[in-house]
């Protein structure tokens, strides 16, 4: 087929998008995973989850909501229309990445990751619906949205970055200790959705099956991981500062200390005054924030260099470059970038 037929390729020919527009579409794509999870949030504390009582459509004989579906079927049919709007942003993303020359084929990749990730998790959605909010399907929904927030962030950082080598900017015991803190926070979000599993919003005023654990416990074990995470936060900060790590690395530790005191004020409000509905959102939205400063400390500790310029002139791939022949009985010395221009 020739190449004029490829979409792609009539798109990057009328089209040649910044770097900076690059990243602004990758930092869309971050925002928006974070306002579908509240969303979807909002759908539960409302009691919305059954508002529309199947799955695609929103009811046996309409596909959208009727007037006597009230409030409910309108949120729960809303944030399934927000579905869409998120797969429009990734698009324009994957599109905006594709016809930017050169093509970096790590970010069209990774944008399609996220379009699939955001179709299972429709799929996980409607299953939810015709399973009764079955509790363990609504904690799966949840971490896939995470799954989908994680490759959002991955995608913005690769945009504000080359596609060289990654060079570690700390030591390794660093590395091995933020590691460390990203599997504590993981499972810190794990048992915030078992704890809203076995809690008392199960997304629906009808009597709603929940997970068989006692919530007292199981919100203890939530908060001792609250400390492990905040233990570990502050550790990594005294470790960077005694290795004399870069000031923007230490930075992002101090961001995340300043997140996770505040998310944990929250939780405990929440906690003392009968999780209100509105303030268990907030501690939702917080719950990204937390996973988003996670993974900027994460990032932050390392670098990616441009590669070197790719001449103009002779077909190559996306990352490759053109190295100059040298005789046979010598050694190649690496060429500056500039040499290639």
């Amino acid at each position: 087929m020739p190449n004029s037929l490829n979409p792609f390729e009539l798109i990057a020919r009328r089209w040649q998008p910044s770097a900076r527009f690059v990243e602004r579409a990758a930092l869309a794509t971050v925002v928006m995973a974070v306002v579908i999870v509240v969303t979807g949030g909002a759908v539960r504390l409302t009691e919305s989850g059954l508002g529309c009582d199947t799955w695609p459509r929103c009811t046996s004989g309409s596909l959208t909501p009727t007037a006597d579906m009230g409030i409910h079927g309108a949120i729960e049919f809303g944030n399934r229309m927000l579905t869409y709007v998120l797969c429009a942003f990734v698009g324009l993303l994957i599109i905006a990445a594709r016809a930017r020359q050169p093509v970096r084929r790590s970010l069209t990749r990774l944008g399609w990751v996220q379009f699939w990730l955001i179709m299972s998790n429709a799929v996980i959605g409607g299953i939810i619906v015709l399973t009764g909010l079955n509790p363990y399907i609504v904690s799966s929904h949840f971490l896939l949205a995470t799954a989908l927030l994680t490759v959002a962030m991955v995608v913005w950082q690769r945009s504000r970055e080359g596609d060289g080598a990654p060079r570690d900017l700390v030591v390794r015991p660093v590395r091995q200790l933020t590691w460390l803190l990203v599997g504590a926070t993981l499972t810190l979000i794990l048992l915030g959705t078992v704890v809203t599993g076995s809690g008392p919003h199960a997304g629906d005023a009808r009597e709603v099956h929940r997970i068989p654990l006692d919530w007292q416990e199981i919100t203890q074990l939530h908060v001792d991981f609250v400390y492990i995470v905040l233990g570990l936060t502050v550790a990594l900060w005294f470790v960077l500062r005694a290795v004399q790590a870069p000031a923007a690395v230490r930075r992002t530790v101090l961001d995340l200390l300043g997140v996770l005191l505040l998310q944990g004020v929250i939780g405990y409000v929440q906690y003392a005054t009968g999780l209100p509905e509105v303030i268990v959102g907030v501690h939702m939205f917080g719950s990204c924030l937390v996973w988003i400063a996670v993974l900027r400390v994460f990032f932050a500790q390392r670098e990616r260099p441009a590669l070197a310029a790719v001449p103009e002139h002779g077909p190559t791939d996306d990352h490759e470059t053109i190295q100059p022949e040298t005789p046979a009985d010598t050694d190649p010395e690496p060429e500056p970038a500039a040499s290639s221009r």
